[in-house]
């Protein structure tokens, strides 16, 4: 059975959620980002049950088939972003279109209609957010940074990191105190 789960983002995230269905006595299978396929069939009071352990752990079941495709395009938009160093060969829409098959316009009004922001500004605050923990570590110049990250020039990752921060890149990393948001808060 597979169950749908809304803030399930990172690694840890997927560890955290295996323990908690293997302490509820389930049998985790396959573990992706938002989605877990278990050995067992629930009925719906077991399902609450699952639900209410991993809302203590910050995590949320999904049951419609609209909320697990913002999950879904939030997950690729995670994965792409902090979990691969490839750089988009294609535009954001292309890629999502292709990654989830579905047209790209019904994926970014369902976004929207959901989220109350576009995939768009979503996905440039994930890359916002890589961009400081980058600038965290200390190892990558801010040229290098602008590129591993696909922007065209040190400029554009500039102005476009003071408007999300109201920071300039370099302030922000001589400061550092202006800690990084979970990506699930975004």
């Amino acid at each position: 059975m597979k169950i749908h789960i809304k803030n399930m983002v990172c690694h840890r995230c997927k560890l955290a959620v295996d323990a908690e269905l293997m302490q509820s006595g389930y049998h985790p299978q396959q573990t992706e980002l938002g989605e877990v396929t278990i050995k067992e069939e629930l009925n719906n009071e077991q399902l609450k049950a699952v639900n209410n352990r991993l809302k203590h752990l910050g995590f949320e079941l999904i049951d419609d088939r609209k909320s697990r495709l913002v999950e879904k395009i939030k997950n690729v938009i995670i994965q792409l972003v902090h979990h691969t160093n490839d750089t988009l060969s294609v535009n954001l829409s292309a890629y999502l279109a292709n990654q989830l098959h579905y047209e790209y316009n019904y994926l970014s009004n369902l976004f929207s209609e959901a989220e109350g922001t576009t995939i768009e500004k979503y996905y440039i605050s994930q890359k916002i957010e890589k961009v400081k923990e980058l600038l965290i570590y200390d190892e990558l110049t801010l040229s290098q940074i602008a590129y591993r990250m696909g922007y065209s020039s040190v400029a554009y990752l500039s102005s476009q990191f003071k408007k999300e921060t109201g920071l300039t890149p370099s302030h922000f990393k001589e400061i550092k105190d202006n800690k990084r948001r979970n990506i699930e808060e975004l």
